[in-house]
Order: structure tokens, then sequence, then C-alpha cells
């Protein structure tokens, strides 16, 4: 009883925001830790998770809460300077002597053990190893309920026009962003992001990701990402701009990680879809971020013209890339026109496409993610070996439109927007009829995009159809 009441009162003074550590930042093998605090009511405590490298959700009970928010504050005061055995040692021992004061019975010998069980356990799951812990993966659709704020936030620093001028260096057939109510808003100034990227954690948000528009075309973009080194960051890019200097510039930065678009491995399919001779400069970006040593993973929209995906897997691989994504076509913005919607894969031939390129990564050592939800069955995904995707919108993710608004996620901008990300408390934005209503939605896990025209989800603006969703329901 004693033991409960100390967890409350430490959890009323420490579990008030998120706390964050880099394990081994100089790499290779960083580990990012964000835990989450619980939500407390009354004498409850609910459940912490922990965020490693910004994509694994893990519960963590408050016990070892209550030890990791110990270790992260003990390991931060050597913020920028490198720990040495000694000092691991030390944090150690700070770490245990502070958590004994909420469980003074239990020996510090079994709060080593219980850190370096988690530490490992942190490890394994950043690595991809085997996790020698049962753990019980939770899935956001289950911890909905607990959250106060998403996962990520995608911050859309560049506009498709600024000033009257196209503001990108390409014309992507398939661009959802092109068309839409935010394509010629006034972007934010430097300033400005920086008071959205310090809301972003004040509120929890552990993960951030540039993009657009084109967001290289900011001349301040390496300086945002600088003011966001406590997050885990992503840029999200055509590759065109990024020269060998540029992505050095990105690691000195700390980005964490990047996605570049490519079409295919045919210089002119490529050329065709984004609407420029820009080919070469894309590999070349693709080569230069990976010499620097970044993360990058690339994505591959899937249409009619580039069906041959498994010849661009066979290119990527050849160059040295691990990770890729894919997807199906996101019907808003230029993607609503004609010609884009001519080049859109039957499913049936996605799910070809598919199970060539998930064979394809398996026999050589890449990963591969399908992330378009509901164009192809849960089922089909679970007999090819890969996670089906969920709508996220409003949960996992939201996003900030060029001039400062909240929006469900970055492809869903022709809608009202949920609020003033700037102005409006967060609270109002979060618990807002409209983003309550979508998250509900994305809770589901049903594995649907409300965007995309035919899908039996949604309406005409993109909202949740409450009439069909009760009578699937039934």
């Amino acid at each position: 009883m004693k033991s409960k009441i100390r967890e409350l009162e430490y959890a009323r003074n420490h579990f008030n925001e998120v706390h964050h550590t880099t394990l081994n930042p100089e790499g290779p093998g960083v580990v990012r830790i964000h835990l989450i605090p619980p939500a407390i009511e009354d004498d409850y405590i609910g459940p912490s998770i922990a965020i490693i490298n910004g994509q694994d959700i893990i519960p963590v009970n408050t016990a070892w809460s209550i030890l990791l928010t110990e270790f992260i504050e003990e390991t931060n005061q050597y913020d920028g300077r490198e720990i040495n055995e000694e000092d691991f040692k030390t944090i150690i021992e700070n770490t245990c002597k502070k958590t004994g004061k909420v469980y003074p019975m239990i020996p510090k010998s079994v709060f080593k053990k219980d850190l370096y069980r988690m530490m490992n356990t942190f490890k394994q799951v950043a690595y991809r190893e085997p996790v020698d812990e049962e753990i019980g993966y939770m899935s956001i659709g289950d911890y909905a309920p607990f959250m106060k704020a998403p996962h990520r936030m995608d911050l859309m620093v560049s506009a498709m026009e600024k000033d009257g001028k196209w503001n990108c260096n390409q014309r992507c057939i398939h661009c959802y962003a092109a068309g839409q109510k935010n394509a010629n808003e006034k972007e934010l100034s430097t300033d400005d992001w920086k008071k959205i990227i310090n809301k972003c954690r004040e509120i929890g948000i552990p993960q951030l990701t540039f993009t657009g528009g084109e967001p290289t075309m900011r001349d301040d973009l390496l300086e945002l990402i600088d003011s966001a080194r406590w997050f885990v960051t992503r840029l999200n890019t055509n590759g065109v701009l990024l020269t060998e200097e540029y992505c050095n510039k990105l690691k000195e930065v700390s980005l964490d990680s990047m996605q570049i678009t490519f079409y295919s491995s045919d210089e002119k399919i490529h050329n065709e879809l984004v609407g420029a001779e820009n080919y070469e400069k894309t590999v070349a970006g693709i080569k230069n971020a990976l010499k620097a040593g970044i993360s990058v993973s690339i994505n591959t929209p899937l249409c009619t013209t580039n069906r041959n995906y498994k010849k661009t897997l066979e290119f990527l691989h050849g160059l040295g890339v691990l990770y890729v994504t894919c997807s199906g076509l996101i019907t808003t913005g230029n993607a609503e026109k004609e010609r884009s919607e001519k080049l859109q894969l039957e499913t049936d031939e996605i799910k070809d496409i598919l199970k060539q390129a998930v064979e394809y990564c398996a026999e050589n050592g890449m990963e591969i993610s399908f992330t378009s939800p509901g164009w192809v069955e849960n089922s089909f995904c679970d007999e090819i070996g890969i996670n089906p995707p969920t709508c996220g919108a409003c949960l996992s993710n939201m996003a900030v439109t060029p001039s400062g608004k909240a929006v469900p996620c970055q492809s869903w901008l022709s809608d009202d927007a949920l609020g003033d990300f700037l102005k409006d408390e967060w609270e109002r934005i979060w618990e807002s009829e409209k983003c309550t209503e979508r998250r509900d939605y994305s809770a589901l896990m049903e594995g649907k995009c409300p965007l995309r025209k035919g899908c039996g989800n949604c309406s005409e603006k993109g909202s949740i159809d409450k009439d069909k969703e009760e009578s699937a329901n039934e």
C-alpha cells in the first residue's frame, strides 16, 4: 500500500512530460528512446509506453517507467560529451539509488538487473534482432484512449506555390499536394516553424517529418532540422538537391532518416512521372545520402507505367539501398485529375507486384513495406509476410500545413483544417469533434484509407460516413 502511494506521488511529480534520450548517438546502431508518460486519474496510473526509434511501441509497467525515467534523467546529464565506462557505472548507481526511494524494500541488484534487461530489449528491438524478453507489443489502436497527441507530426514546411510561382523542382503527375487548398499558402517564417517544433515537444510528440511540397526548396531547412535534435527526425524529399555537401550537412544536424521518392529505374519512366528531367540528379542524391551514412528509405508510388517494380528493386539493391516502401496512388490534389487516375492499378495487379517484390527483398536482405491501407486485403499482407497498412490520421500521425494549419494527415488537405497549430490551444485541436471522429476511425485499425475514391468508408468530403460504418459493424 505504501509503495502504491509512493508510485502515485512520483508519477504526479515526474510523469508530466515526455522523457527522451539517445544511446550510442554517434552510431552505428542508434537507439532513440521516448518514454510517453501515462494518464493519471485519481489513484490510477495508466500505461506508459516506450517508443523506440520513432516506430516501435512497447508498453512499460509503472515500476519500469520509474526506473527508465531516472535512467534517462541521469544519462542526459552527460549530454554533449562521451560517456565512458566509469560514467556509465555512476549513471547505473544513481538510477538505482533514486528508484530505491520509491521501492525501499527492493535490493539495488534487482533494479540493476531490470535496467540491463530493459536496455538490452530496446537495443534488440531497434536493431531488429530476436528479442529475449516476452514483451507485449501494443497496437496504437489499443493505446488510443490514453493518447494526448500523435506520435508523429509531419511539418509541411514548403508550399507548392510561392509568390504566385510554382515552388517545386518537379511537376509529378501523382502529386497529392498540388491543386489543394494549401497549395498557395504563405509559408511560415523560420521563427514560426521553430515555435511549432517547440510546441510539438511540449505536447509530447516524439517524431517529426520535414516534408512539403519539396522541403529542400527552403534555405533554412538545415537550421530547422538542427533545432529538432530532441526528436526522431525524417526528411521526405525527391532527392534532386541532395548534393554530397548537403547530405553531409544533414548528417551534421543529426537527421535520423530520409525517404526519397523514386519512381523507376527506367530513366524515361521516372522523368515522365515526375514531369522533369531529374532522373540522374535523384539517383545521385540517393548515392550521396547513403555515402553520408544517413538511413535511407526509397518510396515508389506504383502505377501502370512503373509496374516492373522488381527491376527497380534490383537497381536500388545495386546502389546499397536496404529499406524500401511502395504505395498505391492517393487520389487527392493532382492525383484526382484524369491523367493520374487512368494510371491506377487494379487490386490484382498490385498484389502480383507486391508478391514479386516481397520475394525479391527477402532473398536479397532488403526490408519492404506497403503503405496504402485498403488497396489489398489484410489477409493477403499476412500471406506474403508484410504488415498490413492502416490509416493513422489523427492517431499515429498528423500534419501542419505551410501556413500552420493542423490537418489529419499530409494528404488530407482539401477538407477544413482542424485548427491553427500556432495560435490554438493543442487540447482544443486534439479533442475537437472532427479530430476525435477521425481518430476513432483510425483506432479501428481496419486498414482503409478514407481518401481513396470508392473505398466505401468515406463521403465526398473525406469524412467518415457514419451510416456505412455502422452498417459494416452490424
